[in-house]
């Protein structure tokens, strides 16, 4: 009995320590909004890469694939504006 309560202790300090899904998500969505889009394509994928392990953040996990695509399309949409300049 003690030594599950060890166990539980220990998993549940080690699981707070890491970037749980949703904090990457407001990380990347802040650097969405201040227009840093390579930043925030990083950190969606990373946030994507918890979500996907954690199997518990369907939703979440749905949302980011979208914002994925968006973020994709608007860089490339600058990167062509670049090259036509």
């Amino acid at each position: 009995m003690l030594l599950s309560l060890i166990v539980l202790l220990i998993r549940s300090f080690v699981l707070r320590k890491k970037k749980i899904p949703v904090e990457l998500f407001t990380e990347a969505l802040k650097n969405e909004n201040s227009g840093n889009f390579e930043a925030a394509l990083i950190t969606y994928e990373s946030a994507l890469n918890a979500a996907t392990k954690s199997r518990v953040h369907g939703y979440l996990k749905n949302k980011i694939t979208e914002k994925l695509k968006v973020l994709h399309t608007i860089i490339e949409y600058n990167n062509s504006l670049h090259i036509v300049r």
